[in-house]
Protein backbone atom coordinates (compact mmCIF):
# COMPACT_ATOMS: atom_id res chain seq x y z
CA UNK A 1 0.00 0.00 0.00
CA UNK A 2 1.24 3.32 -1.45
CA UNK A 3 0.39 6.22 0.96
CA UNK A 4 0.84 10.13 -0.07
CA UNK A 5 0.14 13.29 0.97
CA UNK A 6 -2.78 13.79 -0.35
CA UNK A 7 -4.47 10.43 0.40
CA UNK A 8 -3.54 11.67 3.50
CA UNK A 9 -5.08 14.64 3.37
CA UNK A 10 -8.35 13.14 2.05
CA UNK A 11 -8.03 10.56 5.28
CA UNK A 12 -8.17 13.23 7.21
CA UNK A 13 -10.72 15.72 5.75
CA UNK A 14 -10.28 19.56 5.34
CA UNK A 15 -8.34 19.99 8.18
CA UNK A 16 -4.88 18.64 7.00
CA UNK A 17 -2.26 20.70 6.54
CA UNK A 18 -0.28 20.22 3.47
CA UNK A 19 3.30 21.50 2.77
CA UNK A 20 4.06 23.93 0.14
CA UNK A 21 6.09 22.18 -1.90
CA UNK A 22 3.49 19.04 -1.87
CA UNK A 23 2.06 20.42 -5.56
CA UNK A 24 5.35 20.76 -6.88
CA UNK A 25 6.29 16.64 -6.69
CA UNK A 26 9.01 17.57 -3.80
CA UNK A 27 8.17 16.21 -0.56
CA UNK A 28 10.76 15.70 1.19
CA UNK A 29 13.94 18.10 1.28
CA UNK A 30 15.75 15.76 3.70
CA UNK A 31 15.75 11.59 4.54
CA UNK A 32 14.61 12.37 8.39
CA UNK A 33 11.42 13.94 6.98
CA UNK A 34 11.02 10.91 5.23
CA UNK A 35 11.20 8.68 8.03
CA UNK A 36 9.07 11.06 10.49
CA UNK A 37 6.73 10.41 7.68
CA UNK A 38 7.25 6.88 7.63
CA UNK A 39 6.87 6.81 11.30
CA UNK A 40 3.59 8.45 11.35
CA UNK A 41 1.83 5.73 8.81
CA UNK A 42 3.58 2.89 11.12
CA UNK A 43 1.74 4.55 14.33
CA UNK A 44 -1.45 5.12 12.48
CA UNK A 45 -1.66 1.58 10.79
CA UNK A 46 -0.71 0.32 14.34
CA UNK A 47 -4.02 2.22 15.85
CA UNK A 48 -2.25 4.91 17.51
CA UNK A 49 -4.14 7.71 16.07
CA UNK A 50 -6.56 7.97 13.19
CA UNK A 51 -5.95 10.43 10.73
CA UNK A 52 -8.09 13.55 11.89
CA UNK A 53 -6.76 13.06 15.26
CA UNK A 54 -3.15 13.50 13.39
CA UNK A 55 -4.44 16.26 11.59
CA UNK A 56 -5.44 18.02 14.84
CA UNK A 57 -2.23 17.52 16.71
CA UNK A 58 -0.50 19.01 13.34
CA UNK A 59 -2.64 21.26 13.15
CA UNK A 60 -2.07 22.80 16.78
CA UNK A 61 1.75 22.49 16.63
CA UNK A 62 1.34 24.63 13.08
CA UNK A 63 -0.25 27.44 14.60
CA UNK A 64 2.10 26.85 17.98
CA UNK A 65 5.02 27.59 15.81
CA UNK A 66 3.05 30.94 14.49
CA UNK A 67 2.20 32.59 17.66
CA UNK A 68 5.77 31.77 18.82
CA UNK A 69 6.53 33.74 15.72
CA UNK A 70 8.08 31.50 13.90
CA UNK A 71 8.38 31.76 10.12
CA UNK A 72 5.06 30.51 8.58
CA UNK A 73 6.65 30.12 4.68
CA UNK A 74 6.65 26.26 5.27
CA UNK A 75 10.26 25.70 5.44
CA UNK A 76 9.45 24.12 9.02
CA UNK A 77 6.21 21.90 7.77
CA UNK A 78 8.67 18.95 8.80
CA UNK A 79 9.64 20.16 11.76
CA UNK A 80 6.24 20.72 12.66
CA UNK A 81 5.21 17.64 11.48
CA UNK A 82 8.19 15.85 14.00
CA UNK A 83 7.02 17.74 16.83
CA UNK A 84 3.57 16.81 16.33
CA UNK A 85 4.36 13.47 16.05
CA UNK A 86 6.53 13.24 19.74
CA UNK A 87 3.85 14.79 21.28
CA UNK A 88 1.67 12.28 19.98
CA UNK A 89 3.57 9.60 21.66
CA UNK A 90 4.23 11.46 24.63
CA UNK A 91 0.38 11.86 24.81
CA UNK A 92 -0.17 8.29 24.29
CA UNK A 93 2.48 6.68 26.56
CA UNK A 94 4.59 5.32 24.27
CA UNK A 95 7.69 7.57 25.38
CA UNK A 96 8.39 9.90 27.84
CA UNK A 97 10.52 13.15 26.97
CA UNK A 98 13.43 11.92 28.06
CA UNK A 99 13.17 8.91 26.08
CA UNK A 100 12.78 10.46 22.78
CA UNK A 101 15.43 12.50 24.03
CA UNK A 102 18.00 10.10 24.81
CA UNK A 103 16.66 8.28 21.44
CA UNK A 104 18.32 10.72 19.44
CA UNK A 105 21.00 11.18 20.47
CA UNK A 106 21.62 7.55 20.71
CA UNK A 107 21.07 7.53 16.89
CA UNK A 108 22.94 10.71 16.28
CA UNK A 109 26.42 8.57 18.08
CA UNK A 110 25.84 5.45 16.21
CA UNK A 111 25.54 7.59 13.05
CA UNK A 112 28.51 9.61 13.78
CA UNK A 113 30.50 6.51 14.61
CA UNK A 114 29.58 4.57 11.45
CA UNK A 115 31.65 4.32 8.69
CA UNK A 116 30.30 5.56 5.14
CA UNK A 117 27.79 3.36 3.00
CA UNK A 118 27.66 1.49 6.47
CA UNK A 119 24.53 0.43 8.20
CA UNK A 120 24.21 2.55 11.57
CA UNK A 121 23.54 0.25 14.49
CA UNK A 122 22.05 1.81 17.39
CA UNK A 123 23.90 0.40 20.41
CA UNK A 124 26.93 -0.29 18.76
CA UNK A 125 30.33 -0.63 20.71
Amino acid sequence: MTTTLNDLAQACGDGFPMPPTANNGAVFEEPWQAHAFAMTLQLHEKGVFTWPQWADALTREIRAGQTRGEADDGSLYYTHWLNALEQLVIERQLGTPDEIHDLEHAWADAAERTPHGQPIVLNAE
